[in-house]
Parts: C-alpha cells; sequence; structure tokens
C-alpha cells in the first residue's frame, strides 16, 4: 500500500501538534513507521487520505460496537446539531440517558456525565474519598484510568511500598496515596490493606485489563476484591470505560455477578463521541456536588449531541436480544481461527479473549498481567503489525493494546483476516 499522503500529513502534524498527534499512541512509536491518517469509516472499514481500505479492529478503540457510521446515532447527531450544539443548561435528553443508563447497569442509582473516561475515573476516585474521608487508593499495574495525576504511577517493591511518579508533572505529594498492586494477585492486595490500615479510600481496577491487551480477571478474583474492601471498608471502583455495555449490558458486573460500589463508564456509553459517566448507589452519590460537599463540574457535561448519540446507542443495545451472543460468536470464530493457523504455522502465542475484547501476545506462557505482558516478542509484533496493515488489516499499534470487535465485521471479513495472518506468518 502507499501511504504518500498520510507521510505528507504527518509532516505538516508535528509542525503544530506534539509528535504529531494528539493522543500518544496514535503515533505508531511503539511499531515503526508512520501512522495513517484516516478520512473517513462505514461499519466495519477504515478509508485512509491515500483512497487505502482497512478492516478495523480497534473501533476508535472500543465505543463502535454496531460500526462506523451507525445510522441511527448519525441521524440523531445531525437532528440534535440543528437546535443548537450546547446550551449549558439541563435537558430532557439528560434525564433520558440515564434512566436508560441505570436500568441496564446493576447496582446504580444515579450516574452523572462527564466529557471522557479520564474525568470518569478522576472525579470516581475523588468521590471516593470523599465518601471515605481517606486518601490513599489502589491500582493495579499495567491498568490505564486516564492521565489524571493520581494514575500515571509506578511503584518500587515492596508490598507498602508507595508510589512514584512515572510521568513528569505529577508531585510526590499526589504519587505517595496512590499504591501500585499487582492484577491477578490477591495476596499482594491484602498486603496493602494490611500495611495500609483504615487509609484507603477505594480500589480502582479494570475488571477486564484492556491496556496490557486484553486479561482476564483470574477466577473470583474480583469476588475476592469485593470482599476485601468490604471488609476494609474501602470502596470498589470497576474502571468499565472499555468494558461497560460492551461484555454485556450491564458490562462486568453482570458478566461476573460482581457488585462495585462506583462503576466508572466511557467509549460505548457516548455512541463515538467524548461522553463519559460514573456511577454510584444513592447513598454514594448524594455525597457529590450540589447535594454534597464534593466538588465536580463540566462546561460541555451532557452536551447535548453528544447524549444524542450515547442514548441511540445504549438503546439499540437494549432493545436487540441477540447482540451480544453474535458479538461472542463472531469473536470466537476469529480466535478459533487464529489460534488454528498460529498452532500450525509453529508461532509462539498466547490468545487473550472475554466477549468481544481479544489480543494476541507472541508468548508461550499464560498472560494474567503486566509483568507476564511484557514477556511478550515485541519485534514479531512490530511486523505482525505492518505486515496486517499492508494487507488492508488495522489492529492496534502497540502490544500492550486490546482489539475491539464490532458487529458490523461479517463472516467473510473474519476469513480474509485469518486467511492474511496465515500468509504473514508463513514465511
Amino acid at each position: 500500500m502507499l501511504y504518500k499522503r498520510s507521510n505528507q500529513l504527518f509532516v505538516e502534524a508535528n509542525e503544530v501538534i506534539p509528535g504529531g498527534v494528539n493522543s500518544p499512541v496514535r503515533a505508531f512509536k511503539a511499531v515503526g513507521g508512520t501512522p495513517i491518517f484516516v478520512k473517513e469509516a462505514k461499519g466495519a472499514y477504515l478509508y485512509d487520505e491515500d483512497g487505502n481500505k482497512y478492516i478495523d479492529y480497534i473501533n476508535s478503540w472500543g465505543p463502535m460496537i454496531l460500526g462506523h457510521a451507525y445510522e441511527p446515532v448519525v441521524s440523531a447527531v445531525i437532528e440534535k446539531a440543528k437546535k443548537g450544539t450546547s446550551f449549558g443548561t439541563p435537558t430532557e435528553l439528560e434525564t433520558k440517558i440515564a434512566a436508560l443508563a441505570v436500568s441496564m447497569v446493576p447496582n446504580i442509582d444515579k450516574i452523572r456525565f462527564v466529557s471522557s473516561g479520564t474525568e470518569a475515573c478522576m472525579s470516581a476516585i475523588r468521590l471516593a474519598r470523599g465518601f471515605t474521608k481517606r486518601e490513599k487508593i489502589i491500582k493495579f499495574s499495567g491498568c490505564y484510568h486516564g492521565h489524571s495525576d493520581s494514575f500515571l504511577i509506578a511503584a518500587g517493591s515492596g508490598a507498602s511500598t508507595f508510589g512514584v511518579p512515572n510521568s513528569p508533572g505529577v508531585t510526590a505529594g499526589t504519587a505517595k496515596d496512590t499504591l501500585l498492586a499487582k492484577y491477578n494477585d490477591i495476596d499482594n492486595v491484602k498486603q496493602l490493606f494490611e500495611a495500609n490500615k483504615g487509609e484507603i479510600a477505594a480500589l480502582i481496577i479494570e475488571p477486564v485489563a484492556g491496556n496490557m491487551g486484553c486479561i482476564p480477571p483470574k477466577k473470583d478474583f474480583l469476588k475476592q476484591l469485593r470482599e476485601v474492601c468490604s471488609e476494609n471498608g474501602a470502596l470498589l471502583v470497576f474502571d468499565e470505560v472499555m468494558t461497560g455495555f460492551r461484555l454485556a449490558r450491564g458490562g462486568a458486573q453482570e458478566l461476573y455477578q460482581v457488585k462495585a460500589d462506583i462503576v466508572c463508564f466511557g467509549k460505548v456509553i457516548g455512541g463515538g463521541l467524548p461522553v463519559g459517566a460514573f456511577a454510584a448507589r444513592n447513598e454514594i452519590m448524594n455525597y457529590l456536588s450540589p447535594l454534597g460537599p464534593v466538588y465536580q463540574a463540566g462546561t460541555l457535561s451532557g452536551n447535548p449531541l453528544a447524549m444524542a448519540a450515547g442514548y441511540e446507542m445504549l438503546k439499540a443495545l437494549q432493545e436487540d436480544q441477540e447482540i451480544f451472543k453474535r458479538l461472542e460468536d463472531k469473536t470466537a470464530y476469529l480466535e478459533k481461527g487464529i489460534r488454528k493457523v498460529l498452532q500450525d504455522n509453529q508461532v509462539v502465542f498466547t490468545i487473550n479473549r472475554v466477549g468481544s475484547m481479544i489480543s494476541v501476545h507472541f508468548d508461550a506462557n499464560p498472560v494474567y498481567d503486566f509483568e507476564t505482558a511484557k514477556n511478550g516478542d515485541n519485534d514479531h509484533f512490530k511486523k505482525f503489525f505492518h505486515d496486517l496493515l499492508a494487507k488492508g488489516i488495522y489492529i492496534a499499534p502497540s502490544a500492550y493494546e486490546t482489539w475491539f470487535i464490532t458487529d458490523a465485521l461479517t463472516y467473510e471479513d473474519l476469513d480474509y483476516t485469518i486467511q492474511v495472518i496465515q500468509e504473514v506468518t508463513a514465511k
């Protein structure tokens, strides 16, 4: 494929945008080469500025669960835009989508809309701290909750070691209140609680990790987290920015039958527009301004265009009784095909999948946390990525990201993808 126009656009972008992109992973730093500049998308396909067509396995990092330019969402946004794009006042539509979301997700009474998943997670942690009157939080290595200061933390060895910043601009004072745990290691979590008795406000986790590849929770791990949080008076926060309304109508809470205290949403809930949200039972949400003392605000929160897109998306998922079965079937079909091809070609690999989230790790050993995810053959992945891209298949430009499957994919698309993987791994 030729990328002449994309190459030129990337040169121009670097003159006025740091690194030429507005979100780092888009720059292809992890895989090398020049990012493609997309001109338009429809259904399961992307079309770049050079006229190349790609089968899309990223789907805007998750929200396009029903495909790009999904007609009911597009029509709703167009009609709403004709009546004004922002008011800074309450609208009836905000109540409609809030009521719909609350009806779909277990264990929540109220929800507040914001403009991004980062903002949702940041606000959820502030609410948890205000509600519990404690300051420390636990997060997991390899879980990404946005770029808020509290979450950009690495840690030294030892269960009680305070976090240290791993991004300039994050203060040591902020970092000391974030404790880092090992994903899928309940004993490590218990050690942190024991070493910080009565000080931990909340534990935040991606119930299915998506930022170290797709990594499922081990059996009963989430239930054990629920128990240890309850025993220690800490709130369990599920970051369902990826999993919410994707793995099931009620997200990971429904799938794993575990009740979180606060749930964060993004991606699917906005139908492709910038939307985030956080939700909880009345007791917690009523602690939020203007009812309670914990302040949170946003000029574009509940934006009418975003609410219109999100409402149509959630309504479609609510009304389509077969949608999650179709997504499961298609992703399982893809997994089976890739698995056979890689085995036949004697490629060292592990595949992780939950519902319509899937990732291929080029390592023979199980991948269950960030450390095991880092053992993959990244040089192999870089070649794999570019070989697929050249054949019109777009996967995440990083070995540490999950693929997101859309219902717009046909079985012909899946067969072609499997065929291409057969060709590029047989070399």
